[in-house]
């Protein structure tokens, strides 16, 4: 299987509040960017998404490397908190079912084929991949903002 990283991250303007998310798949010295735009989002569901249009980029089962600064989508996987919640029928310890079930759900289709692994990466630092993802989510908030100001089409992207 082949081997591409991932690097995501999502970014959200008055948490909710128009977000946007950003996405670069790197295999074999070649980069492939994806962004888009949701109107009324949180970050944390921006950071999941961001994921899911990843995978949705992929066109076989791969082994992957995702990369991201959100410790809320990282350590649901290496932390087995998805594990968890599945087993408490998607609620946390304390009983609260959790947030963003249906990008969970989504997720988890998207990952089905593939090995992967996550790792998480400091935010807002030296990471040229993330601070390249950072800028693509707050691109596509600025442009949904343009985008209203000038009276244009705010269909998500």
């Amino acid at each position: 299987m082949k081997l591409v990283e991932i690097y995501t991250d999502g970014a959200c303007s008055c948490n909710p509040g128009p977000g946007g998310y950003g996405a670069i798949l790197i295999y074999n010295g070649n980069e492939k960017e994806i962004s888009g735009y949701n109107n009324q989002t949180t970050n944390n569901r921006m950071e999941v998404f961001a994921v899911i249009a990843a995978l949705r980029a992929l066109k076989e089962p791969c082994n992957l490397k995702i990369y991201s600064d959100s410790a809320y989508l990282v350590n649901a996987f290496e932390k087995n908190w998805i594990d968890e919640w599945r087993r408490n029928y998607w609620a946390a310890a304390e009983k609260k079912k959790i947030l963003n079930l249906d990008l969970w759900k989504s997720l988890l289709l998207e990952l089905n084929p593939h090995k992967y692994v996550f790792i998480k990466v400091k935010g807002h630092s030296d990471n040229q991949y993330n601070n390249r993802c950072d800028a693509l989510a707050r691109g596509e908030i600025k442009r949904y903002l343009d985008k209203i100001k000038d009276g244009g089409d705010t269909s998500q992207k």
